[in-house]
């Protein structure tokens, strides 16, 4: 049986469930009646996209996929990376710079070459794998850039390198492995989903995969605008698209009985009410560029990550010295929710107002996911309680695992801050999503997205609380026996 893995950015449960109950949403609906809905599929942290959809490509988090952010800073390089926080912020770090760290060096680069994507695992076993538009596309098969439209090859003079992805990859109109006729405007939001619908139900038409990732963005630039509660509209016309390739194949009991189906969030998203600046705070310190400090003179970089926020301790400054100065002014700010650093060893965690606590794998507890963890000091830090063994944080799901893969990330920042409830921090160029709706943080409200399958299996053990996005690529090779 195919597999198709449809992966609706920043899909809230609860509004992709109003949309099933409207009647907006057929085929998701066609899904949950074969099938499981898990409201509590549970991101990374910082949960941007760049790091849940690399999660989610390869089914570990950024400890060993090494993607840290939208937005780090490369010690190896002496540069800030940023993957696409907004044009402001593309334009105030280099517009041609962006773009080649998105659409070259998050595969080629970036991403750990010895963490195998779902594409290369599933392509090692003979599977004939598709995919669109999605940041991560590393594969055994090798892509030139696409010369099929007057855009495209204007495009090409930026774009010059082939790639390797699937064994058919379209992204954006950069790469086509085939002459479909299908445009994405060279991925402009709100076009990108139409493109990978038409993408699909071309190759779906003509029999030209097994396991098909087909990406599904609008939803989370629409949430951005309008906000989370506005997403029932933006899942509707996600389902339109899976509808395009449920009609290729005869429609959508002949799809289901044809194919295995995942449907699943990268995040969620949060209303946010205001900003929340760090800079003014950080005035004392010299902080590297855009802007600012030379590399040569700076003391610390920092990064925004919409709801989320890494600061880098740089060049001769005395980390041990810098990190607790760092942790003090940050702590200040307003809206700043959870601060964590390492020390000595242990993971630190620091909630203003809650208490510290202390953490490191091992030990007496469990998680929801059965790892073991040594903590002591505040348990109001996580707003977390223990009993029978266990380690429960409801309002910060699978908190300890998620601050522990960040913290050893080896690219992230040496201090990362959580924003609270309607907190974001705008971008480089000033951008912010205030009035919408953001996501980044450690907290419930957009750590949590949708999942719904037919026709696959489970790992097993994911009951409630246990479900994370790393769970997807595992599903996906076993059904093939990739695993």
């Amino acid at each position: 049986m195919k597999l198709l893995l449809a992966v609706i950015d920043g899909c809230k449960p609860s509004m992709l469930e109003r949309a099933v109950q409207r009647g907006e949403a057929p085929v998701i609906e066609a899904v949950l009646e074969r099938g499981s809905f898990v409201p509590e599929l549970c991101a990374a942290f910082p949960s941007v996209t760049p790091v849940c959809a690399t999660s989610i490509a390869t089914g570990v988090l950024q400890d060993r996929h090494r993607i840290a952010a939208m937005n780090w800073w490369s010690r190896a390089e002496g540069r800030y990376v940023e993957y696409g926080s907004s044009f402001k912020a593309a334009r105030k770090l280099g517009i041609a710079r962006q773009l080649t760290d998105t659409v070259y060096n998050l595969n080629g680069v970036h991403l750990d070459p010895d963490t195998p994507t779902v594409y290369e695992s599933l392509d090692d076993a003979g599977v004939r794998t598709a995919g669109t538009t999605y940041l991560v596309y590393r594969g055994r098969h090798e892509h030139q850039i696409s010369r099929e439209t007057a855009l495209t090859r204007l495009a090409g003079t930026l774009f010059r390198r082939s790639v390797m992805g699937p064994r058919e990859l379209f992204y954006a109109d950069i790469f086509a492995s085939r002459e479909t006729g299908c445009r994405s405007q060279l991925g402009l939001p709100g076009i990108r989903d139409q493109h990978s619908g038409c993408v699909a139900s071309w190759l779906a038409a003509r029999d030209l995969y097994d396991f098909l990732l087909l990406s599904l963005p609008d939803n989370d630039t629409w949430s951005h605008k309008n906000g989370p509660h506005a997403q029932p509209t933006s899942i509707a016309a996600a389902d339109r698209q899976l509808a395009r390739v449920a009609d290729a194949v005869g429609g959508v009991e002949r799809l289901l009985d044809t194919h295995a189906v995942i449907i699943c969030a990268d995040h969620s998203h949060a209303a946010v009410e205001r900003r929340l600046e760090l800079r003014p705070a950080f005035e004392d310190w010299a902080v590297v560029g855009p802007g600012a400090s030379a590399v040569e003179e700076a003391e610390i970089a920092i990064c925004p990550n919409q709801r989320a926020a890494m600061i880098y301790v740089l060049g001769d400054t005395d980390r041990a010295a810098a990190v607790p100065r760092i942790v003090a002014t940050a702590q200040d700010v307003a809206g700043v929710d959870v601060l964590a650093w390492m020390q000595d060893g242990r993971g630190v965690v620091r909630a203003p107002g809650r208490g510290e606590l202390r953490f490191a794998p091992g030990g007496d507890l469990r998680d929801a996911r059965g790892n073991a963890w040594s903590v002591d000091g505040d348990l109001g830090a996580l707003s977390a309680a223990t009993g029978d063994g266990t380690f429960d944080s409801p309002d910060y799901p699978d908190a300890l695992r998620r601050v522990w893969a960040a913290l050893t990330c080896a690219t992230a920042g040496d201090v990362l801050l959580s924003a609270g409830p309607g907190y974001e921090f705008p971008d480089f160029g000033g951008a912010d999503h205030v009035g919408g709706g953001s996501h980044g943080s450690l907290h419930r409200s957009d750590s949590l997205g949708a999942l719904a399958y037919c026709g696959v299996q489970p790992p097993p053990g994911r009951g409630p609380g246990a479900w994370s996005i790393t769970d997807v690529a595992p599903m996906v090779r076993a059904h093939f026996g990739a695993d």
